[in-house]
């Protein structure tokens, strides 16, 4: 049961961006125009700014200076114009999170890391790369940002449940809060009309193995991808790997340790490149 304490928490959020939401709309229309993404996008000035400044990091490899935000959403394309706008929209819930994380920006490092390793794995294992997964990416922690409070306030209570009972993190945080943030997360998602399978990736990213029916196959993707940033210490909190690992995630996808070791030093290699994508949130 969601206390009304954070029940109101949720409600005080931002509202999600609505330009976010229409780009979504246009581009799923194969026949969509340039004219109509950049007359949608350029009424948000903190998006139409970061976009740019995404457009011209090395992660997107354009070779010279993209001036205009027509160019921009020539050059980045379908997959890349919609990564860009949620990552753009996303980064301004990531500013303060109490309870998880020592630094302002490490949830928001450690959500764009998964972001950027779900895209690596669907690669690798479907030979595609899917823009939903890359939004539930991001937004998976998201639950963190309203209950980060609530952690802080009961921090010592839920560590000692992991500590000295075998607890993990999501079972204490139930247990002492009365709700988890993956379950929380989904809440917000919901709030923000997001997918099911968007609302499912962020309620089930620790355990994938619940989820009854349907194509699971992005809450597990998420949760992949969260383990392996989680085990790298990219953007690691207090929580760090107090959950439950499932190790029929390996099977399911038939990967092998030298495709997972693989996907980690892509990982890298992007997570160098992203640089901007990471200042996001101090530049918003």
């Amino acid at each position: 049961m969601i206390s009304d304490k954070i029940l109101k928490s949720i409600n005080n959020l931002p509202a999600f961006p609505a330009t976010v939401h229409r780009v979504s709309e246009v581009i799923s229309d194969p026949d969509f125009s340039v004219g109509d993404l950049v007359n949608i996008i350029k009424y948000d000035q903190s998006i139409t700014a970061n976009i740019l400044r995404m457009c011209n990091s090395p992660y997107f490899g354009i070779r010279y200076k993209v001036s205009s935000l027509r160019e921009a959403v020539v050059y980045l394309g379908r997959k890349n114009i919609l990564n860009a706008v949620y990552t753009a929209g996303t980064s301004r819930y990531y500013k303060k999170v109490k309870g998880y994380y020592w630094g302002a920006t490490k949830l928001w490092e450690h959500s764009v890391g998964v972001a950027l390793m779900s895209q690596i794995l669907a690669k690798k294992i479907y030979d595609r790369e899917d823009p939903g997964l890359f939004t539930a990416g991001l937004l998976h922690d998201i639950g963190k940002v309203v209950l980060g409070e609530f952690v802080h306030e009961s921090f010592q209570e839920i560590m000692d449940l992991v500590s000295n009972q075998g607890y993990s993190f999501l079972e204490a945080e139930e247990e002492v809060i009365g709700v988890n943030h993956a379950e929380l997360g989904g809440e917000i998602a919901s709030l923000w009309n997001f997918p099911k399978e968007i609302r499912d990736a962020i309620t089930y990213h620790h355990r994938p193995d619940l989820i009854e029916k349907g194509d699971d196959s992005i809450p597990w993707l998420i949760y992949l991808a969260d383990q392996a940033c989680m085990m790298m210490g990219i953007g690691g909190g207090a929580d760090g790997l107090a959950y439950r690992g499932l190790k029929e995630v390996i099977n399911k996808f038939g990967l092998r340790q030298r495709d997972f070791e693989e996907s980690i030093v892509l990982l890298l290699k992007d997570l160098d490149e992203a640089k901007e994508l990471l200042d996001l949130m101090e530049n918003d």
